[in-house]
């Protein structure tokens, strides 16, 4: 299976240097947090420390131009910021990077170390292809508020990432849905790995790269695949 991913001409002509490469697989083992992905995120701290070399994140130009693209679509970036960059802020702070699942654990710590937004979801949750587009506003994100399940609706021209079914992540990369989350009982993902220019497409690709060995080092035997940036 290979998941159909598009991106709308709105969402191109909005970031030309928009970059993404994709990782798909199957035959998945995930369950908690370990000693082996916990270590990777306490890895994956250093790496960034020494990548900023002192400046705060969102010094960084690659997360400078994410701050500048999410203006550009009418978010504030200093209240609703790309996940690299929260989970940067994150890292550097004193309770370090949360644990979830180790899978979750392997593209947080890519995401960190490499300073580029990386999102996880499940292929058995996904209803169709999936597509980055600038929202109508009409469109249903699914979320939980309180304890119980909430409907919310984009913004209208908000980036987000949709199936068939609804909004799957919104403001481009800022706030997942539960509904397509990797948990873990999840067995089949696909994860999207995501750069801006000034960012060289070669570092999107060392990125996939290394997320795929690390998805067949914590999963033997899984079925990985890992598509040309688009």
């Amino acid at each position: 299976m290979t998941l159909p991913l598009t991106v709308s001409d709105e969402v191109r002509a909005l970031a030309p240097g928009f970059t993404h490469v994709v990782v798909e697989a199957h035959g998945l083992v995930n369950g908690p947090s370990t000693e082996g992905s916990s270590q990777l995120l306490d890895d994956a701290a250093r790496r960034l420390a020494v990548r900023l070399a002192g400046r705060a994140p969102h010094e960084d130009p690659h997360m400078a131009a994410w701050r500048a693209v999410y203006t550009a679509f009418g978010s504030k970036p200093s209240r609703t910021r790309n996940s690299a960059e929260a989970l940067a802020r994150r890292a550097l702070a004193d309770g370090g990077l949360p644990r979830i699942n180790v899978l979750v654990d392997l593209y947080n710590a890519i995401s960190v170390a490499r300073l580029i937004p990386v999102g996880g979801e499940d292929l058995d949750r996904v209803r169709g292809g999936m597509r980055l587009v600038r929202a109508t506003g009409d469109e249903d994100f699914v979320t939980v508020s309180g304890g119980e399940e909430a409907v919310e609706h984009p913004d209208a021209g908000e980036v987000v990432w949709c199936d068939e079914e609804g909004v799957t992540c919104r403001r481009w990369n800022w706030r997942q849905g539960p509904r397509t989350r990797l948990t873990e009982e999840s067995v089949s993902a696909i994860f999207l790995l995501e750069g801006l220019a000034p960012m060289p497409v070669a570092d999107i690709e060392a990125a996939g790269a290394e997320l795929a060995e690390l998805l067949e080092k914590f999963s033997p035997g899984a079925r990985i695949s890992v598509r040309a940036p688009r």
